[in-house]
């Protein structure tokens, strides 16, 4: 139900709802908030792919930053219109996406190097069906968690082998941003009636978004940093402006 007199241009809501005031500020986009705070991880991931191209990191690294892009797109489209349609196009991605991290992380120690894609591929796509025909409530949120737990073993074991103290922080940024993301997320979804009552609401579910798009940022270039290692590109962490950190690699002349 719109806010304030402004009326809804998308029609009533088909999906959940978050604890944000519906068409408060437009009757263009249902939760304000929730719908811009995707765009710092569109920028963030759009940084990423041009740092994955310009130093010619494999195709699977800018696949994995056109995914970040994609996914905040598909929340924005999510939130502006609290539509059935648009919440699969935001939360299919967010599957897709996790497979995309589970391949990263194990397929250097794959022997049949085939056989994980393949399977990766066809999950993605049975899920997308599925997901389309059944109306997930908690089911979707064990279902990714589940996905981000697998992430977690193999995550451990390059922190544990990369020796780069730059490194190593960019790890500990990725676990704090998902850690406070998270506390933000359950703030807003379990105390909203509490929220509701209050003069200023703090955006948790927003902060989330803004908070999860420089997590996948620290994960992303982590794990370019350790792939370069493997492939013996000499990387190094540089901080451009002396804040904002992404890899650089010196390949050998035979590369």
């Amino acid at each position: 139900m719109a806010e304030g007199g402004i009326s809804s241009f998308w029609g009533p809501v088909t999906s959940p709802e978050w604890c944000e005031k519906n068409y408060a500020y437009s009757s263009y986009i249902a939760e304000f908030f929730n719908t811009i705070s995707n765009v710092p991880g569109i920028l963030l991931a759009f940084i990423g792919l041009i740092n994955a191209l310009r130093q010619r990191f494999e195709k699977r690294f800018s696949v994995l930053h056109i995914s970040n892009m994609i996914l905040g797109i598909g929340s924005i489209s999510y939130h502006a219109t609290l539509q059935r349609m648009q919440q699969q196009g935001d939360e299919t991605p967010m599957v897709w996406e996790m497979l995309l991290y589970f391949y990263i992380l194990y397929s250097p120690d794959w022997h049949y190097r085939s056989t994980m894609p393949t399977f990766l591929f066809f999950y993605g796509a049975a899920f997308a069906v599925f997901h389309s025909l059944v109306r997930f409530g908690i089911g979707f949120k064990v279902h990714y968690a589940i996905l981000c737990l697998l992430c977690v073993p193999r995550m451990y074991k390059y922190y544990i082998y990369t020796n780069d103290v730059s490194a190593k922080r960019l790890a500990k940024l990725y676990v704090g941003t998902i850690f406070l993301g998270s506390l933000c997320w359950l703030f807003d979804r379990v105390l909203c009636d509490e929220i509701s009552g209050w003069s200023f609401n703090p955006q948790g579910h927003a902060l989330w978004h803004v908070l999860m798009g420089f997590n996948s940022y620290f994960a992303n270039t982590f794990l370019m940093f350790c792939r370069a290692q493997q492939l013996g590109w000499n990387p190094k962490v540089v901080d451009l402006l002396g804040f904002f950190p992404y890899v650089k690699v010196r390949k050998p002349k035979t590369q």
